[in-house]
């Protein structure tokens, strides 16, 4: 089946060249499915790619199908399962990604200041091996006193 963008319908609309719409329902969302005049079938796709368009609500297809002109829509609902909502798309998810988002965001500009501390500071740099060698005595030290 082929692939139709948004601007491509509403072209073939003004022309007269749409003859069916048909909202197909499919798991939680519904497809736009296009019969041209030459009874050709397509999906309505996304933009940018020939991934066909999903809708999470007949209502959000019908208000753009009418703002392209297409008044008269079937609508199947023989496989459109309500239930089977995808979680990944809700509000909380969303919230769960903005507020992780802001944390990385604080986080970034935390270690970018404590960066800038660290290259500000006047006291001699120590090298690599002398602080493990450090570490390695207070290690074995604390052994030493948990033994």
């Amino acid at each position: 089946m082929q692939s139709i963008t948004l601007d491509q319908l509403r072209t073939a609309t003004m022309a007269g060249g749409v003859t069916t719409v048909t909202l197909e329902g499919q798991g939680a969302g519904f497809f736009v499915k296009i019969i041209t005049r030459n009874k050709q079938e397509a999906l309505l796709a996304k933009a940018r790619t020939n991934e066909p368009r999903h809708f999470g609500s007949p209502a959000s297809a019908l208000k753009l199908l009418r703002n392209i002109g297409i008044v008269v829509a079937n609508v199947d609902t023989s496989n459109w399962n309500p239930e089977a909502k995808d979680m990944t798309r809700s509000r909380q998810s969303r919230s769960d990604a903005l507020k992780n988002a802001h944390e990385a965001a604080a986080y970034n500009e935390w270690l970018a200041v404590e960066i800038q501390d660290a290259i500000d500071d006047p006291r001699p740099s120590v090298s690599h091996d002398e602080v493990m060698t450090r570490m390695a005595s207070r290690i074995a030290e604390h052994m030493k006193l948990t033994d």
